[in-house]
């Protein structure tokens, strides 16, 4: 059995079959879609999906590439990457298409995969300077960033205010009484989104005539191994600190256990605010106060305007920038003037 014969028994074109069996349920209705469906089960009928690509010319495949991800390292064990990949799969998915997954030492070692396998589109989270211009020059397929600091007159990139992220996070402390203040998070010398969150930062202690203390300044990975070590660190690292604001909530996840096991309460002794605003933050004790980014709102965003890309057959150049915003928790104490 093939097209032809299913399209003869449901009474319509081999087209519209097609459009049935690769999803694109848009363009038929749902008495044709269960009426075709029900053909294919009665009979047994499994669409060749090499054969399918080759005769489309379309995989339906998107790649998705995370970077910075050891060969000896799980990238599910961060929430952040796990909560974004499930909102970019969900709208994959919705439009019929499928997601693959690469994780990669740095951005740029995907050029040769993906100009080997047949994918119709790309997104690429947190790609640096020198990547976008490599992949650029050799990907022919359209490609979205996430969180990507480069020539935005090139590129289609996703992102979100990062340093109003920093700024906000600065302000809250400030705004609670708080004034030693210590960073916590990659090296402030990191281009981009942290670099941005830490000019933030240093901008909203400036409008209240401080500085952070470079005592006061804790670089780490943003993971959670890294984070207990850093509290830890910063527990017996006898400086006069009430808060931190990490530069993300996995990172700050860490910090909390770490104080936790140096004796120290959160946030009776020390004050944090992380950085994401994932579900997780209600799971610690107390809960997290974080800086919030809209995950779904960058994952459907890099998701549209892929699609359009693959649709239109056209390049588009776009920077959108998502807003941030403070989600409240617990670990935040007031100092009161004396």
């Amino acid at each position: 059995m093939n097209l032809r014969d299913i399209a003869k028994l449901a009474g319509v074109s081999s087209v519209t079959v097609s459009n049935v069996i690769n999803g694109n349920h848009n363009k038929v209705s749902k008495e044709t879609i269960d009426k075709v469906n029900k053909i294919i089960k009665e009979n047994n009928y499994v669409p060749n999906a090499t054969a399918r690509s080759l005769a489309s010319k379309k995989s339906r495949i998107i790649g998705v590439v995370l970077p910075y991800v050891g060969m000896d390292e799980d990238f599910s064990r961060s929430p952040y990457y796990a909560r974004i990949l499930a909102l970019l799969e969900n709208y994959i998915r919705q439009q019929g298409y499928y997601m693959m997954i690469r994780c990669t030492g740095g951005c740029g070692e995907v050029i040769p995969l993906f100009n080997t396998w047949n994918v119709d589109g790309m997104i690429i989270l947190g790609a640096d300077k020198r990547e976008v211009k490599d992949i650029s020059g050799s990907i022919k397929v359209p490609v979205v960033y996430i969180d990507t600091y480069a020539d935005d007159s090139k590129i289609a990139n996703i992102g979100i205010d990062d340093y109003k992220g920093g700024l906000l996070g600065a302000r809250y402390l400030l705004s609670r009484g708080h004034k030693h203040i210590a960073y916590a998070g990659p090296s402030i010398d990191s281009p981009g989104v942290i670099g941005q969150r830490y000019k933030g930062i240093c901008d909203a202690l400036a409008q209240r005539n401080l500085t952070l203390d470079k005592d006061l300044i804790f670089e780490a990975p943003t993971d959670y191994e890294d984070g207990i070590e850093l509290g830890k660190k910063i527990a017996f690292a006898g400086k006069k600190v009430t808060a931190i604001v990490s530069m993300s909530d996995v990172l700050a996840f860490g910090i909390m256990e770490g104080l936790k096991l140096s004796g120290f309460v959160v946030p009776d002794d020390i004050s944090i605010i992380g950085f994401d605003g994932l579900p997780e933050c209600r799971y610690t004790s107390p809960h997290l106060t974080s800086v919030s980014q809209n995950l779904s709102k960058k994952a459907i965003l890099a998701g549209e305007y892929l699609f359009k890309m693959i649709k239109d057959k056209k390049k588009i150049v776009v920077n959108e920038i998502v807003d941030v915003e403070i989600t409240e928790g617990d670990s935040v104490r007031t100092i009161r003037p004396n």
